[in-house]
């Protein structure tokens, strides 16, 4: 760099690609003499923007080239970095490691329960509270502000007129802060922002007392932390040195800079640093605040004189700063001629939503990509959007990476110790056990297939209600299912972890998750990338709460590790495709690429909402010197104004989420107020948006036509249960399909107990009670016993065991009354039988047949809900108990002789007539009333004979074909509409069709 009198600063404008301008001008300037560039120092705010400095001397060197000293200015380790540049004779050593972060937010969720007590809740919510603790004290430190600052008199006035939550959260901040200050001195150790502030103003100090020879240059770092702000200001007043800011304003008048605010200096002594109405949200101002912390007026700063391989032309610098005007400035858009106003280069691509949005993005990058050398960058603050738009570029087989990364939470070993932490908390409940079981590591170095074949036979058996909790429910399951041996090697696994009690220490706790995930997937778990994350958190996270003497209930784990581990981002290594990179917002800065998209430009994403402290009152913090929520607005700003400096850019927005309309990003509005109607109308992005909604047409097919199947006769002989007759005549198809074609549908896993479910419970245990004579103990004791052998859960028993109880409670007052006055006595319960008629087998189980004193027998059919209605009786849609009536009639049940005349449904539902009672039950006939219309009873066996002869005569004997939803108008169930394809056909029904019925 030349002599100058002042400090050196430059900006590299937007236009010109910060990173590439950047080495354009440092290779020709240091390049020459022995070392060349291998003399200079280069302070980056990254390690991802030492990557990207590191791509562009590539691209720009021609040659090999020994590269210059790379430095995160951030570093923990500055001094061991820099090194006798910074220290020849070591007296950095004298400021105090860093406390380990971790151990940090540990040792602070101890004081929180130590001051507030109970209020300060347990497990996962007190360490959420403690980790905002953390959070706020590295915010405080960052901006230099110590601890006696928060008790000085303009702080406790301002904290006493707040409301009371805001005096409690200070209280509360203030003493946790005291006790984790005191242990720091105990330790010898200051925390992490207080360490890299100690180690800014060393080297600053250093380097002012003795200029280095050799050459440094800060280049790329915008944070306007006051002690890196007064390193920058050494580093500019160097003789070889200077600092280089991106995106630096130098065109923008000087009443609208002087519009942005005090920024940090206040108008008049003792003043806020921060005034009310400073334009925080505009890009440019957080570039002033840095500028007055380090004392240089932006006169001073100079423009870089080089431009990148690709620059953007200059006009787009000048229209991006109009756009970001501050209101008061913006008025000027009216009088703006329409070539200060155009935003050449630029496209709007407006989606309906974030999958249409995906796609149109993918295929920008599919159609650039067919321009060698072209490069794209996708910036996006959504990584749901970034993953989708990942997966799409597959269909290509271009694979990008999400250089964001993910989080370890979301990652595959990520996933394995959260789910056995999940099994803990659930008890081993059904949906994380199938999950970890069949996880695409588990079992890997074995024979995955044999034991995915067993997962699977289990998962078969486990569909349904919950089991109750435990482990012991599961072994008797898979011993019921002859996987007795495959489940002893699972449980063998996870039985370490279901012993923890409620409260454990957590290093033993995640000794126990370390060594089961390793049990279940070997060595591969820590092989990958997210493995060695896993390995490290888990590592540093045991030995931190072993120091710390952590202890959590069981139940919390799982979620204590989720938000733990969502802080971790993982990020891929590098094979991806070389022209395409996907960025998030602080891995695009100082990033170029050809085609720039920013994607995901909606209100809530970019920019993000704003966080306001919860621990302290944003006057608080204003009276402090602290930016206030809205400073990260204007950070987003400046990362879109740099994006926009791309020699092409797509700014592209959904108008929709997945659940519920959204509002374009304020920038996105701003774009289209400067650029009018007419000029935004030739900034639209149509065509990918419409190849979107096309790509995936395919040409209109003929309307799927109504299934008919027609089996041969020998396929039609079948049996028909007294159930199945309902079935075949209101919707044939069904019929097919479960019984000619063996198809079920499976219950979900962890369902809630279905009326089928809960009529198996209310059969057995009424026929355990008939069987058994009424023993003593009666209808609660049986009951309990069969719910406790079909495992129910204990919250089904909870929410359905009292209907349940109170609706036996009437079955049993019921026939007490019954047998006492000698009308009736139980014959049978849960009775199998059968019968021949023309050559077909028709069976079924009666819930009870009585025998009527008088004469005869009663069919007797338990409803947990409610009754078949008259009508459908008479139509021939609910036979169940006439086709009862005829095997009895036929003697197909053992030990049951006499002709049936009586038919009545008990119904366990609510009767409002016996609220005075139990509240359940009351008994119905499907018989003519005189206010009801129906079957005669007398005739009831002899039209059920009827149906049952129509139906063999025409589907099981006969010819007719099994049509689907032969009935349409019936209420069936719908097990089977997705393979009867209903709604691609219903809708198209014909007169024809509909009279069929």
């Amino acid at each position: 760099m030349a002599d100058s009198s002042g400090p050196l600063v430059y900006s590299i404008a937007a236009h010109r690609g910060f990173a590439d301008a950047l080495v354009a001008g440092l290779i020709p300037r240091y390049s020459q003499g022995d070392l060349g560039l291998a003399r200079l120092t280069l302070l980056l705010p990254s390690t991802r923007a030492v990557r990207t400095v590191t791509e562009a001397f590539v691209r720009l060197s021609g040659t090999g080239m020994l590269l210059p000293r790379m430095v995160v200015a951030g570093d923990l380790d500055l001094d061991e970095t820099l090194g006798a540049l910074l220290d020849p004779m070591g007296a950095g050593s004298e400021i105090q490691p860093a406390a380990d972060p971790t151990y940090r937010w540990l040792r602070l969720a101890h004081y929180l329960r130590e001051v507030d007590g109970d209020q300060a809740g347990k497990g996962a919510a007190l360490l959420r509270r403690a980790f905002e603790i953390g959070r706020t004290m590295d915010r405080l430190l960052v901006e230099d502000i110590a601890p006696i600052d928060l008790t000085a008199e303009r702080v406790v006035g301002i904290v006493g007129e707040l409301s009371r939550h805001w005096v409690d959260n200070t209280r509360s901040f203030l003493k946790v802060q005291q006790h984790w200050i005191a242990e720091l001195t105990e330790r010898g150790e200051v925390d992490a922002p207080a360490r890299r502030n100690k180690l800014f103003e060393h080297a600053a100090r250093r380097w002012r007392d003795e200029p280095p020879d050799d050459p440094i240059v800060a280049a790329g770092v915008t944070s306007a932390s006051p002690a890196l702000a007064r390193l920058l200001r050494v580093v500019a007043e160097l003789k070889n040195g200077a600092v280089i800011l991106p995106d630096l304003d130098l065109a923008l008048d000087d009443d609208i800079w002087e519009s942005l605010g005090t920024a940090g200096v206040p108008e008049v002594p003792e003043g806020p640093p921060f005034g009310r109405d400073d334009a925080v949200t505009h890009p440019q101002y957080h570039l002033k605040l840095l500028l007055n912390r380090m004392g240089i007026a932006r006169s001073e700063v100079q423009q870089w004189h080089r431009a990148g391989l690709s620059p953007a032309p200059p006009e787009r610098s000048h229209a991006i700063s109009n756009l970001f005007l501050p209101p008061t400035g913006s008025a000027r858009w009216v009088s703006l001629p329409a070539n200060r106003r155009r935003l050449s280069g630029v496209r709007l691509m407006e989606s309906a939503n974030p999958g249409e949005e995906a796609l149109a993005i993918a295929i920008l990058i599919r159609q650039a990509l067919e321009q060698p050398e072209k490069r794209i960058a996708l910036v996006t603050p959504d990584r749901n959007l970034a993953g989708r738009v990942v997966a799409l570029l597959g269909r290509w087989g271009i694979a990008a990476d999400d250089t964001a990364g993910i989080a370890l939470s979301q990652s595959a070993a990520g996933r394995v110790l959260l789910l056995l932490a999940e099994l803990v908390a659930e008890d081993a409940a059904p949906v994380p056990l199938i999950a970890l079981l069949s996880h695409p590591m588990a079992h890997g170095e074995g024979e995955r297939a044999g034991w995915l074949e067993s997962v699977r036979k289990f998962e078969l058996a486990l569909r349904g209600p919950r089991p109750r909790p435990g482990l012991a429910p599961l072994r008797d399951l898979a011993a019921r299912h002859k996987l007795s041996e495959w489940w002893t090697e699972a449980e063998v696994l996870i039985a370490p972890l279901m012993e923890l009690g409620e409260e454990a220490p957590l290093a033993g706790m995640l000794d126990l998750l370390a060594a089961a995930g390793e049990g279940l997937c070997g060595e591969r778990l820590w092989a990958e990338v997210d493995g060695r994350a896993l390995s490290a958190f888990v590592e540093q996270l045991r030995e931190a709460s072993r120091t710390a003497d952590t202890r959590l209930d069981a139940g919390e784990l799982h979620a204590v590790l989720r938000d733990a581990m969502d802080r971790i981002a993982v990020r891929p290594p590098w094979g991806g495709h070389p022209r395409v990179a996907l960025y998030g917002l602080l891995e695009a800065r100082m990033s170029r690429a050809d085609l720039v998209i920013c994607g995901g430009l909606v209100e809530g994403v970019w920019p993000a909402s704003p966080q306001p402290d919860s621990l302290l009152p944003p006057a608080v913090l204003r009276a402090l010197g602290v930016p206030g929520a809205d400073f990260r607005i204007g950070l987003a700003a400046h990362d879109l104004a740099a994006a926009l400096g791309a020699p092409e850019v797509v700014l592209s927005y959904a108008l929709r989420d997945v659940s519920a309309p959204v509002i374009p990003s304020r920038f996105v509005l701003r774009i289209r107020a400067m650029l009018g109607f007419r000029l935004a109308r030739q900034h639209e992005e149509r065509e990918a948006v419409q190849l979107a909604r096309q790509i995936d047409d395919a040409s209109l097919l003929a309307p799927y036509a109504r299934p008919k199947p027609m089996p041969d006769a020998e396929q039609r002989k079948v049996a028909i249960s007294v159930t199945g007759l309902d079935r075949l005549r209101s919707d044939p198809y069904q019929f097919y399909a479960s019984v000619i074609l063996g198809l079920r549908a499976l219950d979900r896993i962890d369902a809630e107990p279905s009326p089928a479910w809960k009529g198996e419970a209310v059969h057995e245990i009424l026929d355990r009670w008939h069987k058994e004579g009424d023993p003593s103990g009666g209808l609660h004791d049986i009951a309990a016993q069969v719910l406790d052998e079909m495992s129910a859960h204990p919250l089904m028993r909870s929410l359905w065991r009292p209907r349940l109880m109170a609706a036996l409670d009437w079955i049993d007052a019921e026939i007490t009354q019954m047998q006492t006055e000698g009308e009736r006595k139980v014959l049978a319960s849960e009775a199998w039988g059968d019968m021949q008629v023309k050559g077909v087998r028709i069976h079924g189980r009666a819930d009870r047949i009585d025998h009527i004193e008088s004469g005869g027998l009663a069919i007797v059919d338990y409803k947990t809900g409610k009754p078949p209605s008259r009508s459908m009786v008479k139509r021939g849609f609910s036979l169940q108990l006439g086709l009862i009536g005829l095997i009895a009639q036929a003697g197909g049940f053992k030990n049951v002789a006499g002709e049936p005349g009586e038919f009545e449904y008990w119904s366990l539902s609510k009767n409002d007539k016996r609220r005075q009672e139990t509240g359940f039950g009351y008994v119905t006939a499907p018989f003519k009333t005189s206010r009801a219309d129906g079957v005669v009873k007398e005739e009831f066996l002899e039209r059920t004979a009827e149906y049952l002869d129509d139906a063999l005569t025409r589907w099981i004997l006969g010819s007719d074909p099994f049509t689907a939803r032969l009935n349409p108008d019936l209420a069936v169930y719908n097990d089977y509409d997705q393979l009867m394809r209903l709604e691609e056909w219903q809708p198209h029904m014909s007169p024809a069709d509909e009279d069929e019925a």
